[in-house]
């Protein structure tokens, strides 16, 4: 390790046979241990930056994380309590102190579990989009938040969010997730007083352009207080609905 430029620690690539520099330093910062990208990386380079991490953190997050690397990262004695959520591609290391440490490997044990402070709320229209929400709501868990998901609750049939409106409102921020034409966050903006992350999915069909239309959908929003993140963005609606949940204490 090393520390570079602005006081931050790095690893150098030596470390990481010349594939990564790991920011340690990340949690002072942010809040948050930085979190590992997992597409696009071999298996050995994942389970080698999360081996890492858990040597100086007590937690570390990787999303769209693939069975292989799950494997690659339980084959290590020092990762082997890793836990795999493949239903949205999750793959984590909790060593924290209860109540704040998340367990389990599906989304229901997880979030049916003690845990976390406020609440935020992920909503989905529909199932095809459950597994971006539940990136969102296991991001959001993991980081210190309470979570609650509400699945298929699109505006095809819309009292079915409309007859949710009373727990909704409990919530300091709520992730509404939807591909096609993208309404959900509209139509729960106008119900609420907190922010709404809107998070744009590739579900849908071909004039959907793979989350084109529904995130200008969102972009475009009538209703106020709609905040809208990438296509298929869980992991970045998960963190700020957890920021605004939990807002930093700032010191005088």
């Amino acid at each position: 390790m090393e520390r570079g430029a602005y006081g931050i620690i790095v690893t150098l690539m030596s470390d990481m046979g010349r594939f990564a520099q790991v920011d340690f330093d990340r949690e002072r910062r942010c809040g948050f241990p930085e979190v590992v990208y997992g597409a696009g990386k071999t298996p050995e380079q994942v389970a080698a930056i999360m081996k890492a991490l858990a040597q100086r953190h007590g937690v570390v997050l990787c999303t769209r994380a693939a069975p292989e690397h799950a494997a690659a990262v339980l084959s290590d004695a020092n990762t082997k309590d890793a836990s795999y959520v493949s239903s949205c591609a999750i793959l984590y290391i909790d060593r924290r102190d209860e109540p704040l440490r998340m367990k389990g490997t599906t989304l229901e044990t997880i979030l049916d579990a003690e845990g976390g402070e406020g609440l935020v709320i992920v909503c989905c229209a529909g199932t095809s989009d459950l597994p971006i929400a539940g990136e969102a709501a296991l991001s959001a868990r993991i980081m210190g938040s309470r979570v609650s998901l509400l699945a298929d609750v699109g505006i095809a049939g819309v009292h079915r969010v409309l007859t949710r409106t009373e727990e909704l409102r409990r919530a300091r921020c709520i992730v509404a997730v939807a591909g096609m034409e993208g309404a959900l966050p509209s139509l729960i903006a106008g119900l609420v007083d907190v922010p709404v992350v809107a998070v744009p999915t590739s579900v849908g069909y071909g004039a959907s352009f793979g989350g084109i239309a529904a995130l200008l959908g969102m972009l475009n929003s009538c209703a106020g207080g709609v905040s809208v993140v990438n296509i298929d963005n869980g992991f970045g609606a998960g963190l700020i609905a957890h920021r605004v949940n939990r807002p930093r204490e700032v010191t005088p």
